[in-house]
């Protein structure tokens, strides 16, 4: 029988079997591989006509960026590392995806970890960043990571920076929110109102936010001349749940206090969900006040006065603070606190905009 031969494969599809190089685009396009390389680069230094040329041709030939040979060139992968507690969470939601546009802003490609408040899963995501050579890391670190994680970040050379919470005894770029001075205006505005029996619901002293916070109630009682009763501090996991739970607590108690900070605005609502459930009257039988201000906080019926936290300018200012550590490793480290801004709504019983 007759051999059959095979035809050879057409020009299209030789190139679709094999990677299209840069060669292959400035032979279509009809110039030197080398203006091709600084268009991929985004130089400024080709013609704006000539730059769009290369491009269609590298749409046309299905040109696919080779990333991994472009870290290994300038030892950039444009690629950050974002490890954060708890996206359930609309403060963490809202401060990741600030995080994320203030990467954008600066080239960088955010990888996202929730790791959940878990040191193991914090520790493997960072062993996995470093195995992608990611140009460094945004931490907000989970609840007991110890000072040892801190310092191999430190023996690998990966640039990161704190967000929203610090690990104490570390020197580190850090940026988050004023917690002390938050606290404290809400405490100050409840005292303004008349009240003196002011509870803290949710406290924490297992978090630099938690510590900060505490800080803030107490030193705004002392400054009163009041006592701080630790009766009427309900320690908690920031939730609607423990919110609720602390509030039952307190109201049950001989002396129930009249008004209450919250660690956050979540656990603000279980506070508020639990006088409905008791029948009292938010911002005329109790005051509230929350931490912040989320989207939700203002949607609810009465409206929570709460600590507005400049999220949007958190995430921009801890991305441009760790391009700068990438920059320069050896720089001293910075600390960024931003200032918080007191909401008035109904929950407090004070008249919004008052």
């Amino acid at each position: 029988m007759p051999t059959l031969k095979k035809s050879p494969p057409a020009k299209d599809a030789r190139r679709a079997s094999n990677r299209v190089t840069l060669l292959d685009i400035a032979r279509h396009a009809g110039v030197s591989r080398a203006t091709v390389s600084l268009v991929m680069r985004d130089s400024p230094l080709v013609a704006q006509e000539t730059r769009e040329r290369i491009k269609q041709a590298a749409v046309e030939l299905g040109y696919v960026y080779n990333r991994g040979a472009a870290s290994l060139r300038s030892r950039r992968s444009l690629i950050v590392g974002v490890s954060i507690t708890d996206l359930s969470n609309p403060y963490f939601a809202e401060l990741t995806a600030a995080a994320e546009q203030g990467l954008s802003q600066v080239d960088r490609m955010a990888l996202l970890s929730n790791n959940n408040e878990s040191v193991d899963k914090q520790d493997s995501f960072i062993d996995t960043m470093r195995e992608y050579n990611v140009d460094g890391l945004i931490i907000c670190p989970a609840i007991d990571t110890p000072v040892a994680t801190i310092r191999r970040l430190n023996a690998l050379h990966i640039p990161f920076v704190f967000l929203s919470r610090r690990i104490g005894g570390v020197k580190a770029d850090y940026v988050s929110n004023d917690n002390v001075r938050g606290l404290r205006m809400a405490t100050e505005h409840l005292l303004a109102l008349g009240h003196r029996r002011i509870a803290m619901i949710c406290a924490s002293t297992r978090t630099s936010t938690g510590r900060e916070r505490l800080e803030g109630y107490t030193s705004a009682l002392r400054d009163a001349g009041l006592p701080v009763e630790p009766s009427l501090i309900v320690e908690g996991a920031p939730t609607r749940r423990d919110g609720m739970e602390g509030l039952m607590s307190l109201m049950a108690k001989p002396r129930p206090p009249t008004a209450a900070v919250c660690f956050n605005d979540i656990s603000a609502f279980g506070v508020m969900l639990g006088l409905n459930h008791l029948g009292m009257r938010i911002g005329h039988d109790f005051a509230v006040t929350g931490h912040d201000d989320i989207t939700e906080a203002g949607l609810w019926m009465p409206g929570l006065t709460t600590i507005a936290v400049p999220i949007e300018e958190i995430g921009r200012q801890a991305a441009r603070v760790l391009l700068e550590r990438i920059n320069e490793p050896d720089r001293p480290a910075q600390k960024v606190i931003l200032a918080p801004k007191l909401v008035l709504r109904e929950s407090s019983g004070a008249r919004p905009g008052a």
